[in-house]
């Protein structure tokens, strides 16, 4: 074109510009809607009476809880209930409002008036009439009858009862400051278990217990059944175990013992406890959804079937209840400053969650070497998993930590295409290679006199007996980790956590070991494609796939990657012969002397395609290997303390 053409055009677009109507004569809103507060702001002072929380769980069948609660008020007006929203330990907005149902109000007899407020569908506004001085409030929680519903909760032989899911509490009030009495309802010849103490009932099928905040309900769960042990491992610490069976109950005097000699070492460790007593709740069954989750005075820990009657095979799982232990230190009674709220409106900021999650994660699988547990060489397979994982996240290019300290809120939790590319919550294990490295420096720094066990016994011991909350923020981390070593902890972190780099395995490179792959797995590697029903060929290829073909994960920019493999894809052959898992781990052993590609046959939807996986380097499985000689701090980290 030339320049003449061009200028013709240019003249031409000005004048259909000049013509076209103004951008003003657009119509439309000239201000936004003004939105005014309706919800009372939480305030510290007492609630004017006891809520009284009535709990019906007898309906297994269906999986329904009926809730029956009574308000006291002062006045007539607007009395505000809320369902909680933002749940600790999940790190997120995670309450289950859609699974309430049937919202009744009453007073008197009379039904009242409410109405769910448009802005937070977790309120519910409620029009109290004169001459009232309690409203009754019921509806159904409906408990998921399938996975695609949420976790299983209720099953024939157990039940998971989370009050927080459970109860509403009024607006306009911390949560520390209002009184719970709360009833449990249990199906014949059922027992549950909870930190909370009967003082009615106990031992029948309607318990009621004593008098709490919701704060303190909220964070004591109760687990039932009708398969039900309970194992004293300390005068104060109690292990309650239920199960799909009482065969699963079955345990070893050596198992029992291992789980004494956690709670030993961590009040060695920490040096105080911040709890007048503990429960761990477990629960072993394939029907219960499993969890995790952290509580001042107990845990909630579900496990699939196995756990004692598989012990050898079961490791995973037994790195849960030293995680959660863990919890009641480093993240219930030392708290992020961010993530403590007065109510569970409040959205919660989770930028220390490198040190809440980070660190407990760091110090649960210590606790499991130093207890027996977990035996001090498959706490290294786990560690060189955990190592080559994060040597594997291609995302370290981009993404800082600290920014994944977003995931929950971002992703909650939902799957994810491109894992190593993304990164999903990488302050667990990332955090836990950075305090495995803390340690190291500490320990070289010192010449082997002060260790991470010191800043444990500065951050967590102090207070005993105390289970409030102490909150910290990143200042109060370096100034502890100062008094326990002078270092510039400051600039280590905040490269550490702040900005990207590569995967912080110095730690266990500088700590006396080295990260190498060997052809057969380690016993925890193994343990977990077991546990998984997968194939995990992260490090021969770069994809893991399930047992029936199914690849579940793909990492980023690897021959799986450029093969054009994606999660969810199905694999139906190997070099033209049916899938297996062992046909195509004899593919990639082939492939390594043949150095001919392996042929796979692809099914994407209602797409089927051949591609080439262009791996020549065999089956690869990430272990720690022993360099130097004598204990390293490594070595030194995982001994035992105690007996």
């Amino acid at each position: 074109m030339t320049f003449k053409t061009r200028a013709v055009v240019r003249t031409a677009a000005l004048a259909l510009l000049l013509l076209s109507p103004p951008l003003a004569a657009q119509t439309g809103p000239t201000e936004q809607h003004s939105l005014a507060e309706t919800i009372p702001p939480a305030r510290d002072i007492a609630y004017p009476g006891t809520v009284l929380l009535d709990v019906d769980a007898t309906d297994i069948e269906r999986r329904i809880f009926r809730v029956r609660q009574r308000f006291p008020v002062e006045r007539a007006g607007r009395l505000t209930l809320l369902y909680p929203e933002w749940l600790p330990g999940k790190h997120l907005a995670a309450g289950e409002i859609r699974k309430v149902a049937g919202f009744t109000a009453r007073a008197g007899g009379r039904v009242l008036t409410w109405r769910r407020d448009p802005r937070n569908v977790y309120a519910f506004h409620i029009d109290v009439p004169e001459g009232v001085d309690a409203v009754d409030v019921e509806f159904q929680f409906l408990s998921a009858t399938a996975p695609n519903q949420g976790r299983i909760v209720v099953t024939p032989e157990l039940a998971s009862i989370q009050w927080i899911a459970q109860a509403l509490y009024p607006a306009g009030y911390f949560i520390r400051n209002i009184p719970f009495q709360t009833t449990l309802k249990l199906p014949p010849g059922w027992k549950a278990a909870t930190v909370l103490r009967p003082v009615r009932g106990e031992g029948t099928s309607t318990i009621t217990y004593e008098t709490v905040s919701f704060e303190t309900l909220a964070d004591s769960p109760a687990i039932a059944g009708a398969h039900v042990r309970r194992v004293s491992l300390r005068e104060d610490v109690g292990l309650s175990i239920m199960a799909d069976s009482a065969a699963e109950l079955e345990a070893s005097e050596e198992m029992i013992e291992a789980h004494r000699k956690l709670v030993r070492e961590a009040a060695r460790l920490f040096g105080a406890h911040h709890f007048d007593r503990y429960e761990f709740l477990l629960t072993i069954s394939k029907n219960l959804g499993g969890i995790g989750l952290e509580h001042h005075r107990s845990s909630e820990n579900g496990v699939d079937p196995g756990y004692f009657t598989n012990w050898a095979q079961a490791l995973g799982d037994r790195n849960l209840l030293p995680h959660e232990y863990v919890h009641s230190w480093n993240g219930k009674f030392r708290r992020g400053a961010d993530l403590w709220t007065p109510d569970f409106r409040a959205p919660m900021e989770n930028s220390l969650l490198w040190v809440y999650e980070g660190q407990t994660q760091f110090w649960g699988y210590v606790l499991s070497a130093r207890s027996g547990m977990i035996p001090k060489e498959h706490v290294l397979g786990a560690l060189a998993s955990i190592a080559a994982a994060n040597a594997a996240t291609a995302g370290h290019a981009w993404r800082p930590l600290i920014d994944t300290t977003n995931d929950p809120i971002i992703a909650n939790r939902a799957p994810q295409a491109w894992r190593s590319w993304e990164r999903r919550e990488d302050y667990y294990n990332e955090g836990l290679l950075i305090w495995t490295d803390v340690d190291r420096i500490i320990r070289q720094q010192s010449r082997g006199r002060r260790s991470m066990d010191d800043f444990a016994r500065a951050f967590f011991g102090m207070q005993d007996r105390d289970w409030g909350v102490l909150t910290y923020r990143f200042e109060d981390v370096v100034s502890t980790l100062n008094d326990v070593q002078p270092y510039d902890w400051e600039a280590y972190l905040r490269r550490r956590v702040d900005r990207i780099g590569e995967a912080p395995l110095e730690g266990l490179t500088e700590g006396g070991y080295r990260l190498v792959f060997k052809e057969e797995p380690t016993a925890w590697f193994k343990a977990s494609e077991t546990s998984g029903k997968r194939t995990d060929l992260s490090y021969s290829g770069g994809l893991v796939v399930g047992e029936d073909g199914r690849i579940a994960a793909v990492l980023w920019d690897t021959p799986a990657f450029n093969a054009g493999l994606t999660v969810g894809s199905e694999i139906l052959a190997v070099n033209d012969r049916t899938f297996s898992p062992e046909a195509l781990k004899a593919a990639i052993r082939e492939a390594k002397t043949s150095r001919r590609p392996i042929r796979l046959l692809v099914k994407s939807g209602d797409l089927y395609r051949t591609t080439e996986l262009a791996w020549y380097e065999g089956l690869r499985y990430p272990w720690l290997e022993k360099t130097g000689r004598g204990q390293g701090t490594l070595d030194a980290l995982l001994a035992p303390r105690g007996d």
